[in-house]
This record gives structure tokens, C-alpha cells and sequence, in this order.
């Protein structure tokens, strides 16, 4: 699992959400230890993907097991079963694949990017062709029309 975790740290240096998707590897590389053919003898894939500004995901790929990766808080006097829960809890969105032959479990982790501004000249040209295509009649239209004379 250090591989893991390194491999993480290294590809996201500089991101935001760094430590934040490094525990979720350390939390999915685990459970594909514990519950599946990964840890006994087996072995899990990580992937790492940024498919846009302010979004960052992880994924690991075990060798399949009979069980399915679940968040639910079961027994609070237990050493484990909160993993899943913490990584609901600290990613924007989270879920699981079928993978031949095993699994891919995921996590995402996004946040704020700035937004570039405008252009301000092109923004104030724009602004002024609009204000030079108002109505040009010497005369206010009468609305609503007033009473008679």
C-alpha cells in the first residue's frame, strides 16, 4: 500500500485534493487486500485521472472477491468498516464497477476553479454596439398612454 500512496502523491503533487484521494487509495488498496483474490496472491491496479480543471479521480482495480464495496456504518465499537463511510464523507462522489475479472472501486474529489474573465475591451466594445442600437425616434413612445385631452 505505500506503492499505492506514493504513486498517488507523485502524480498529484500540486492538486488540491492530494491527500484527500491518497487516503481513499490507502482505504480501496486495503480492502482489495482484505476481501479480495488481490491479497492472496493476486494483485490490484491504480489509476489516476483528471478529466477536467477541478476534478480529480482515483481508481483501483482488484482481482474480484464475493463481497461489494458498501459505505454503511455498521458497529461503531468495531476496529473497521468506517472506510468506505470516511471516503463518501471526504470525495464528492464515489462508486464501484465490475471489472473483469474483479472489481474497480473509485473515488472523486473536485473543487473551486476560477473562472477567466472577460475580455474588457471586447467586453466594453460589445456593451457600447449594444447601447448604439436603441431606438433613435426624436419622440418616447406614449406608454402607457396617458388620459385623454
Amino acid at each position: 500500500m505505500p506503492e499505492a500512496r506514493r504513486f498517488v502523491a507523485e502524480r498529484l503533487a500540486g492538486c488540491p485534493a492530494r491527500e484527500t484521494l491518497m487516503t481513499c487509495v490507502s482505504e480501496f488498496s486495503a480492502n482489495a487486500i482484505a476481501h479480495t483474490a488481490s491479497g492472496r496472491g493476486g494483485e490490484f491496479r491504480v489509476e489516476i485521472d483528471c478529466p477536467r480543471d477541478g476534478i480529480a479521480r482515483v481508481a483501483v482495480t482488484d482481482d474480484g472477491g464475493t463481497s461489494v464495496p458498501a459505505a454503511g456504518v455498521g458497529d461503531l465499537m468495531a476496529e473497521g468498516g468506517r472506510g468506505l463511510a470516511m471516503v463518501a464523507a471526504c470525495t464528492s462522489r464515489w462508486g464501484f464497477t465490475d471489472a473483469y475479472p474483479g472489481r474497480t472501486v473509485w473515488a472523486e474529489a473536485s473543487w473551486p476553479v476560477g473562472v477567466p474573465s472577460p475580455d474588457r475591451t471586447r467586453l466594453r466594445k460589445s456593451l457600447r454596439r449594444k447601447s448604439l442600437r436603441r431606438s433613435r425616434s426624436a419622440t418616447p413612445p406614449d406608454w402607457p398612454p396617458g388620459p385623454a385631452a
